[in-house]
């Protein structure tokens, strides 16, 4: 049994695509069930009773033919683990927050395109993240820390980011935000829309400016995984139950660990390696996949 889900942005999923797809999969084993719409417009389920999850989400891909509906096929949660995650581990930039703020960050030094170029190749996976983080930082030495302030005002938070935590939270999962990048920025953003805790690194400041080194130890691909293995123990809870979403490749252990791992606006490495994807819709996504309702969202921590 597989439950397939197909999402849009809104107003952007009619009936007539729900329906090509499914008849699409209706000659699968067991045919395919009708639709139980989500949130009308943006968001479907479609059960399939005799068909596995990577034949179900290929089949899909192939009837959307390029449509921009996002598909995410997952066993039946009767039969594997929970649906409604318990944990959400989310990576920051690119993910909850639009853009990297590194890249941001060195656009004060003058240095954005080169440092930006780095870090591209680096979330592709072409680089060593360690090393592409120090050298990216060393070029900032003597940035001064105003700098900083400078790049948390024009951030801004990816579409449905605060929506994702808020209803998790609600509904009694751990939140956490994990980041390559740096704690100044992923404070923030967990006080702003409510992650129960930020794990992150570290820049060195000393007499007001950036000294072009990093904390030691570097949070990096390995220590996603880490984190969600800890995180999941301190929870009681099986890494099935848990939530990861990220775009990068040092993102992509934590994606393949857990019970749904979703590779968001992802770069193409990550994209072809992860088991779900979302090209098109926002961060609610990952409510729809976890069979929220539109009527459950709650769009704002403590709102």
């Amino acid at each position: 049994m597989t439950l397939l889900t197909l999402i849009a942005a809104p107003g952007a999923l009619d009936a007539a695509t729900v329906e090509r797809v499914r008849a699409a999969l209706a000659e699968a084993p067991g045919g395919a069930g009708p639709p139980d719409w989500l949130s009308p417009g943006e968001a479907a389920d479609l059960a399939l009773p005799g068909l596995a999850p990577e034949a179900a989400d290929a089949a899909a891909r192939a009837a959307l033919a390029g449509a921009p509906v996002d598909a995410i096929a997952q066993p039946d949660p009767s039969l594997a683990a929970p649906r409604r995650k318990r944990l959400l581990l989310a990576d920051m930039d690119s993910t909850i927050v639009v853009g990297e703020t590194l890249d941001e960050l060195a656009a004060f030094a003058g240095l954005k395109e080169r440092i930006a170029a780095i870090t591209a190749r680096a979330m592709n996976g072409e680089l060593d993240f360690r090393a592409a983080l120090r050298e990216r930082v060393g070029m900032l030495r003597g940035l001064p820390v105003d700098a900083l302030d400078g790049t948390w005002a024009r951030t801004r938070l990816m579409p449905g980011a605060a929506a994702l935590v808020a209803t998790m939270r609600a509904n009694g999962a751990h939140c956490a935000l994990v980041s390559g990048g740096f704690s100044y920025f992923t404070e923030r953003v967990a006080a702003a829309i409510g992650f129960h805790e930020n794990f992150s690194n570290r820049l060195i400041v000393e007499n007001g400016h950036l000294t072009g080194a990093v904390g030691e130890p570097i949070l990096d691909r390995d220590a996603k995984l880490a984190t969600l293995r800890r995180l999941a123990k301190q929870e009681g809870i099986d890494p099935a139950a848990a939530l990861t979403v990220g775009d990068g490749a040092n993102d992509l252990d934590m994606l393949r660990a857990a019970g749904l791992g979703v590779a968001f606006q992802a770069k193409p490495v990550v994209a072809a390696a992860a088991r779900a994807r979302v090209d098109h819709a926002d961060l609610r996504a990952l409510l729809f996949a976890q069979g929220y309702r539109s009527s459950e969202i709650v769009e704002r921590f403590g709102g």
